[in-house]
């Protein structure tokens, strides 16, 4: 009777461990997202306030590029510069290869479905989306669309005429294994004037 209160003890301590184990590796990614988003947003704060790139910290082997925003639902994000694994685990990505948001072609940026893109899953068509740029310029887009496509069949055109916009993640939202499909956002540009980040500022 003892070693089998023994065995129920330690087996019921494993299961408790194992729990906490996953738990904790469950609140730890997006943990982490948050807090390297503070640091991400003031390395962008002094990039716009210096004129150069800052790095978050001095590790890194990536920097902010330009800060994404959806007003209607609140949202803010700062986007790294290249889509590797590192620097997705940190904040969306801007694709090598892809203009700037607002110079001619399609900015795409990418990121987590579960962490700084998963606010995708609420945008609706007609939604303002700004994406302010390192140079301090802000462009405004408008949400055309969403369309789900394979990985290595995006259908973006990053030298499209005019000035658009592609924000990627994983699909479908939700799942727990990564998978073929991408969740595309297609936005473009509003036909107005430039806004720069001190002008945003003024009262």
């Amino acid at each position: 009777m003892t070693r089998r209160l023994s065995l129920r003890t330690a087996l019921v301590a494993v299961l408790t461990l194992a729990g906490l184990t996953l738990a904790a590796q469950g609140l730890w990614i997006p943990a982490k997202a948050a807090l390297a988003q503070l640091l991400l947003d003031r390395a962008f704060a002094r990039t716009l306030s210096e004129g150069r790139p800052e790095k978050a910290w001095g590790w890194a082997d990536t920097w902010p590029v330009a800060r994404i925003s959806v007003p209607r639902l609140g949202r803010s994000t700062v986007a790294l510069s290249g889509v590797s694994g590192e620097a997705l685990a940190f904040g969306p990505g801007w694709a090598p290869g892809t203009p700037e948001a607002g110079d001619d072609g399609v900015a795409v940026y990418a990121a987590h479905r579960d962490t700084h893109f998963a606010f995708l899953a609420d945008l609706v068509v007609g939604d303002l989306i700004e994406v302010t740029r390192r140079d301090g310029r802000t462009a405004r887009f408008r949400m055309t669309g969403a369309r789900v496509a394979s990985w290595d069949r995006s259908g973006i055109d990053p030298n499209a005429a005019g000035r658009g916009l592609a924000l990627a993640t994983c699909w479908p939202f939700g799942a727990r294994v990564s998978g073929p499909l991408r969740y595309v956002v297609e936005a473009t540009e509003i036909e107005d004037a430039p806004v720069t980040a001190s002008a945003e500022r003024r009262p």
